[in-house]
C-alpha cells in the first residue's frame, strides 16, 4: 500500500521517482522489483494532476515512454503504459507531446501483442491520441498494420463467444476482457470517424462484432459496455459492402442481427428513464435504419412486423398499448427526447416504404401529420378528406386520426348539438382548414366552402329558431 503523500511532499517524491527512473535507463542498477515499485507509485501519484506536474512534461513522458516501449519486462512496461494513459486522459496537452516523441508507432506495435492488458493499454493510448494531436493513423495502418492488429484483437474476443453455457459464464463477464474489447472498439470507431477512407480496412471485423453482440445476449441495462461500443462500431463500418452484407444478413438466419437490435431497442425503452433515452438509444435507432435500408425483402417485412403497430393494437387508439411501437410513438412526441423525435418518425416513415398514405394508415394521422408537414410531404387529397381508412390486411375500418378500429371505439351518448353549437363548430372547422391551406404544404379544399358552393348550405332567415 502506497503512502498518500500530498502537497509539496508529493511533488518532491514525483521528482525523485522520475529522476531515479531516468538515471536507471542507462545505468540499470535497479532490480526489476524496485523499478516496478517506483512505476506503481508514480501511477498512483499520476491519478491526480495536483503536484504531479513533472509527469506531464516532455521529459517525464520521454522517461515513461522508454519504459513503456523499450523495457523487456512486461510488468514494468505495463505500469509505464498505465502512467502514460492516465497522463493523456488528465492533461490533453500530453497527447501531442507523446506524438512528438515518436511513440505513436510504438503504441501501434504494442497492439500486436495478444496480451489482454497490452491490448487495453495500447488501445486506450491510441484512442486518446485521436483527440488534440496530429498522429497519422493512415501511416499507422499502412506501415504498422494497425487495422490488422485491431481486427485480430476483435477476432480473439469473438473466439471466446461459443454456444457453451459454461464458457459463457466463465468468460463473458471477465472485467479485463470486456474493458479491453471496449477500448479497442472505441479506437476503431474514432479512426473511421476521423478517417472515413480507412473504413474498408476494418470490414473483416463486421461478422465478429455482430457475433459478440448477439451471443452476449441482452445485458441489464441493455446498452451496458461493451454493448454500446459494439453498436457504435457497426455505425461506422461499411455495412453496404457486398461481402459485409453476408455478415449483416447471415445465410443461417438472415434476420437474426436485425431482430436482436430491435429487441435491444425494445428493452431499452423500458429500462432507461425517458430523459436518458435521447442519447442512449439514438445509435441503436440509427443502426436499425441503416440495416433496414439495405435489407432483403424478407428481413424488411420482419422488421416492419416487430416495430410498426400490429392489428391487435388497434383495439385501442395507436400509442396506448404497452408495446415497442407505442413507446416509440410516445417518445416521438415527448419534450424530453428532442433528438429522438425526428429519428423515430423518420424510421416509421421508412418502414412505411416512404409512402404518405401507408404512413398514415400505419400510425394514424395524429402521429403522422407532424412529420409530413415538417418535411413538406404532401398528403393525397383523398386521404385527407376521408373520415376513416381501411386496414387492408384485415378489411376492418379504422379511424384515420387515431388508428383505432371503428368497431372498438367507445360509444359516447351525448346530447344533440344545438343549432348555435353546430354553427360554432362549423366556424371553427372553417378557420382550421383555412389555416391549413395557408401553410402551402398540401392542396386541400375547405369542406364548408365546398358545401356552400354546391348549394348544400343555405342561409337561414333572421327569425329562424
Amino acid at each position: 500500500m502506497f503512502s498518500q503523500t500530498t502537497g509539496k511532499a508529493k511533488l518532491d517524491d514525483v521528482i525523485r521517482i522520475l529522476s531515479e527512473l531516468k538515471a536507471d535507463l542507462d545505468a540499470s542498477k535497479l532490480s526489476t522489483q524496485q523499478r516496478q515499485k517506483l512505476l506503481e507509485q508514480l501511477k498512483v501519484y499520476g491519478r491526480s494532476v495536483d503536484n504531479s506536474d513533472p509527469i506531464f512534461t516532455q521529459d517525464g513522458l520521454q522517461t515513461l515512454g522508454r519504459y513503456a516501449f523499450e523495457d523487456s519486462t512486461t510488468a514494468a512496461s505495463q505500469e509505464a503504459l498505465r502512467c502514460i494513459a492516465n497522463a493523456l486522459l488528465l492533461q490533453p496537452k500530453t497527447r501531442q507531446l507523446l506524438v512528438d516523441l515518436g511513440h505513436g508507432p510504438h503504441a501501434a506495435e504494442k497492439l500486436k501483442s495478444e496480451s489482454i492488458d497490452d491490448e487495453f493499454l495500447a488501445s486506450r493510448v491510441l484512442f486518446l491520441m485521436t483527440y488534440d494531436a496530429d498522429l497519422d493513423y493512415t501511416q499507422l495502418v499502412r506501415e504498422n498494420r494497425l487495422a490488422d492488429s485491431i481486427n485480430a484483437a476483435i477476432t480473439r474476443h469473438a473466439k471466446r463467444y461459443s454456444n457453451s453455457a459454461q464458457r459463457k459464464s466463465q468468460e463473458y463477464t471477465q472485467p479485463m476482457e470486456l474493458m479491453a474489447l471496449s477500448e479497442t472498439l472505441k479506437l476503431l470507431f474514432n479512426i473511421i470517424y476521423f478517417h472515413k477512407d480507412l473504413a474498408s480496412h476494418f470490414s473483416p471485423s463486421i461478422p465478429n462484432v455482430f457475433k459478440i453482440l448477439v451471443r452476449r445476449g441482452i445485458p441489464d441495462p441493455p446498452l451496458a459496455s461493451p454493448a454500446r461500443d459494439l453498436v457504435n462500431a457497426l455505425l461506422n463500418l461499411d455495412l453496404e459492402d457486398t461481402e459485409a452484407q453476408q455478415a449483416v444478413f447471415p445465410t443461417f438466419d438472415q434476420k437474426c442481427n436485425a431482430q436482436h437490435l430491435i429487441n435491444v431497442l425494445d428493452k431499452s425503452t423500458v429500462v432507461y428513464p425517458q430523459k436518458e433515452l435521447d442519447d442512449t438509444i439514438a445509435p441503436v435507432l440509427t443502426l436499425i435504419r441503416r440495416i433496414y435500408e439495405i435489407a432483403p425483402e424478407s428481413v424488411k417485412k420482419e422488421m416492419e412486423k416487430m416495430i410498426l403497430p400490429t392489428p391487435e393494437e388497434r383495439d385501442k387508439p395507436i400509442g396506448k398499448s404497452d408495446t415497442l411501437s407505442s413507446r416509440l410513438l410516445n417518445l416521438s412526441t415527448s419534450a424530453l427526447t428532442p433528438n429522438l423525435r425526428g429519428s423515430i418518425s423518420a424510421m416509421m416513415f421508412e418502414l412505411s416504404h416512404k409512402d404518405p398514405a401507408t404512413f398514415v394508415q400505419n400510425l394514424g394521422y395524429g402521429y403522422a401529420s407532424g412529420y409530413l408537414m415538417s418535411n413538406n410531404i404532401a398528403m393525397p387529397e383523398d386521404v385527407m378528406q376521408a373520415h376513416a381508412s381501411m386496414d387492408l390486411a384485415q378489411g376492418i375500418p379504422v379511424n384515420s386520426i387515431t388508428g383505432q378500429r371503428l368497431d372498438k371505439e367507445e360509444r359516447v351518448n351525448e346530447e344533440p348539438m344545438t343549432q348555435e353549437e353546430k354553427e360554432m363548430e362549423a366556424e371553427r372547422l372553417f378557420v382550421l382548414f383555412e389555416r391549413l391551406k395557408a401553410t402551402g404544404v398540401m392542396d386541400v379544399q375547405n369542406p364548408v366552402e365546398a358545401a356552400y358552393r354546391s348549394g348544400r348550405i343555405e342561409e337561414l332567415p333572421d327569425d329562424s329558431d
